[in-house]
């Protein structure tokens, strides 16, 4: 994996701070499908038709037989305060446990993880909060100098120096990762999907938050399909440029034959957020066949291995630069994914975890 980008979204645009969503919809007065969905469609080649409704009717957009791939990977809490000898207090991010049996993590500032700490040195040493292990820095992730701006290393792969189980701390003390911009902290259950299973992900896989249980009954009663893959997520508060780290995936068999089949058959293939987007593709030869697979994915959807299966999406609004820009043009096309995000940004459309919801259907 390479830690910069090789390219850069073709998609400008500039969202303000007053667009973040800060807090779930249902503490903001709407139902979980009750965010905006904005409709970006291509009818024909060239045209481009731009529709805006709520996420509760998203089934209106879909035909029998298309196909929804959704991530069943659960949320699990991931953030903890935490000390550094001579820096002070930080909060500390951790993303995953690699298969050396060290972990990746990110130190934040306190007390809202607004920033991320860069000045870390190799092996300093974080003491957690509640009686929590030792952690010591031991490299840069996902290697030294990998920080694409030169400013300083965002991740680290760390040792637990004590006894005490990380991940059982984190399960008894830790909060679900959050960010400077969400209003208060919320409990668990408020970053989990309808379709959460197997918990593992750092971050929420957000996309398929507005899903409901009488929504997704309402679209499989339609025809609509839904199968499952997994990706456990990372830490998604990439530096511009910074290409997104190394993740578990799993597709099983039945979700790669039920691709294979809906492909055959001239339906759509949409993928709910880039996660499923990045699983789906990690398991896609280059022949456009899906196959059972499960490891860590490197596979960066890019110009330079664009989406094969995947022609549809749905997914909320990023940030400029970020790596899933790339994956929104490599799946709508550059043309569709300028104008969506220009209307969402004129319209006011709520951004990240918490907010608004785009649907891409680029023309097939």
């Amino acid at each position: 994996m390479t830690a910069a980008l090789a390219h850069v979204p073709h998609t400008v645009f500039r969202a303000t701070d007053d667009l973040t969503a800060d807090a779930p919809p249902e503490r903001r007065g709407l139902d979980r499908d009750g965010v905006r969905l904005l409709v970006a469609s291509e009818p024909s080649s060239g045209t481009v038709r731009v529709e805006h409704t709520t996420f509760a009717a998203i089934g209106d957009h879909l035909s029998p037989g298309d196909l929804l791939l959704v991530n069943n990977s659960a949320t699990v809490a991931g953030e903890i305060d935490g000390r550094v000898a001579g820096r002070g207090a930080v909060v500390v991010h951790v993303a995953s446990e690699l298969d050396d049996c060290t972990w990746v993590v990110e130190l934040r500032t306190a007390p809202d993880a607004g920033h991320p700490v860069l000045d870390a040195l190799e092996g300093d040493v974080v003491d957690l909060a509640a009686g929590g292990p030792r952690l010591r820095l031991e490299a840069p992730y996902p290697r030294p100098d990998s920080s694409p701006t030169g400013h300083g290393n965002r991740l680290w792969r760390a040792t637990q120096l004590d006894d005490c189980t990380l991940a059982e701390h984190l399960a008894t003390h830790g909060r679900p990762v959050a960010y400077g911009y969400l209003r208060s902290r919320f409990p668990l259950e408020d970053y989990q999907t309808v379709f959460a299973r197997l918990p593992g992900s750092a971050e929420m896989a957000s996309a398929a938050r507005p899903f409901t249980a009488d929504l997704v009954t309402g679209l499989v009663s339609s025809g609509v399909l839904v199968a499952p893959v997994t990706l456990h997520t990372g830490l998604s508060s990439q530096e511009a440029g910074e290409a997104p780290q190394p993740e578990r995936f799993a597709v099983s068999g039945e979700t790669a034959a039920l691709v294979n089949l809906v492909r055959e058959r001239g339906r759509r293939v949409v993928a709910v957020g880039t996660t499923a987007t990045r699983a789906i593709e990690s398991a896609t030869g280059p022949d456009g066949r899906v196959r059972a697979a499960a490891g860590w994915t490197e596979v960066v959807i890019s110009p330079d291995r664009p989406a094969r299966v995947v022609d549809g999406l749905v997914t909320g609004w990023h940030n400029p630069d970020a790596s899933h820009l790339l994956l929104v043009e490599s799946v709508a096309g550059a043309d569709l994914a300028q104008q969506a995000y220009d209307e969402a940004v004129a319209c006011r459309y709520a951004w990240h975890e918490f907010g608004d919801a785009g649907l891409f259907l680029p023309h097939r």
